[in-house]
């Protein structure tokens, strides 16, 4: 639901992956940004009314989003999905932080589009992090990319997990992600993206950005 330019971003690229997909917009004008040998449906309507989402095919759906511009209609399209049709796998944009908490505890995932992008700002500016990559709420756990000393190059991923308490999900390596196994070793350059208890996320940082020393790693 929603063709604005996330809306229509998604399901360009949820097509080209070979998905079938169909888009709700209450303004027709909107399915323009939408790529000219778009294959998918294009249904002029609310994303929350029953008669246009089962006309986009929900009964048959395997997915939801909600990515209008209107935090209302995201949330009420994102409860009739899931309460009235039953369809679990809905992802829900919201402006407004306090209520994607909400949300998040009731199930229905959730994008803060104002925090997300904050952090992401952030990230940029501060050369200290921890950088927040993504922050579960619910189950009180984070993704974080910190910043490392470079004195932690050349030691395995094992090594860094036990200095941290935490664990290394995966490594950045030349622009490609790299699955952390245990024995892989840390190279100059990479950036590591570990989930942390989120209480514990700057303690993370806390090791990592300083040299390690010995008994860091053993």
């Amino acid at each position: 639901m929603g063709c604005g330019r996330v809306g229509s971003t998604l399901a360009a690229n949820l097509a080209d992956m070979g998905h079938s997909v169909a888009v709700i917009d209450n303004n027709p004008e909107s399915f323009r940004r939408l790529p000219e040998d778009f294959p998918g449906q294009r249904v002029t309507g609310m994303g929350f009314d029953r008669d246009a989402l089962i006309q986009a095919g929900i009964e048959e759906a395997v997915g939801f989003a909600a990515v209008s511009n209107g935090d209302n209609s995201n949330i009420i399209a994102a409860r009739v999905v899931r309460e009235t049709f039953g369809l679990d796998n809905v992802v829900t944009r919201i402006y407004d932080p306090s209520r994607a908490a909400v949300y998040e505890r009731l199930g229905i995932a959730t994008v803060p589009t104002v925090r997300w992008t904050a952090d992401q700002v952030l990230r940029h500016l501060i050369p200290l992090g921890p950088h927040y990559d993504y922050v579960d709420s619910v189950a009180h756990m984070t993704l974080i990319t910190p910043d490392i000393d470079s004195s932690w190059f050349g030691h395995t991923v094992a090594d860094i997990e036990d200095a941290t308490d935490a664990r290394v999900a995966y490594l950045t390596r030349l622009g490609r992600g790299i699955i952390a196994s245990a024995d892989l070793v840390v190279q100059d350059g990479d950036t590591l993206h570990l989930i942390a208890e989120q209480d514990k996320a700057g303690g993370v940082e806390h090791v990592l950005v300083r040299p390690e020393q010995e008994g860091d790693a053993s």
